[in-house]
């Protein structure tokens, strides 16, 4: 499972030119999906997201987490994260997860964070989506449960 997090001080999503998910400061998740994911994986994976600490305290240090800011996530379903570019131009999505196992767990993860208390919106699995964002830092961060699991 991959994560890419960004600080956002605002993102939204469309879809169909509908907003589907809009919020303010926090994090955007892309999350990606392989066949060898699991709940347990996602579970890590989310205790990690939540107790990053890549928010400024009052000394302009990254010391909070997102539960300390208050701050929501934008949780947008990115099989691209798989792409695989080692042959030649056009990249390659086998290391995705099928569509079935991905849905279910984006939706698991969705659910988790929600049971956290935690401010959640989301974007429409599998539809084409237009992101904006206004990246705070810039941020970002690169979560990969192979290397930080194993």
């Amino acid at each position: 499972m991959r994560f890419l997090i960004q600080r956002v001080s605002e993102a939204s999503v469309k879809a169909d030119q509908n907003v589907t998910g809009q919020i303010k400061n926090g994090l955007l998740v892309f999350v990606g999906v392989s066949a060898n994911d699991s709940t347990e994986t996602a579970d890590r994976m989310i205790e990690k997201l939540l107790k990053l600490r890549i928010f400024e305290d009052a000394a302009g240090k990254t010391n909070c987490s997102l539960n300390d800011v208050g701050g929501e996530i934008l949780l947008i379903s990115q099989f691209t994260l798989y792409a695989d570019c080692r042959k030649g131009n056009r990249p390659s999505f086998t290391n995705a997860g099928p569509a079935q196992v991905a849905n279910f767990l984006y939706e698991y993860i969705l659910g988790q964070i929600a049971s956290k208390g935690i401010s959640v919106q989301h974007g429409v699995f599998g539809a084409h989506m237009e992101v904006s964002l206004n990246n705070h830092g810039p941020f970002t961060i690169w979560l990969d449960s192979e290397e930080l699991f194993g």
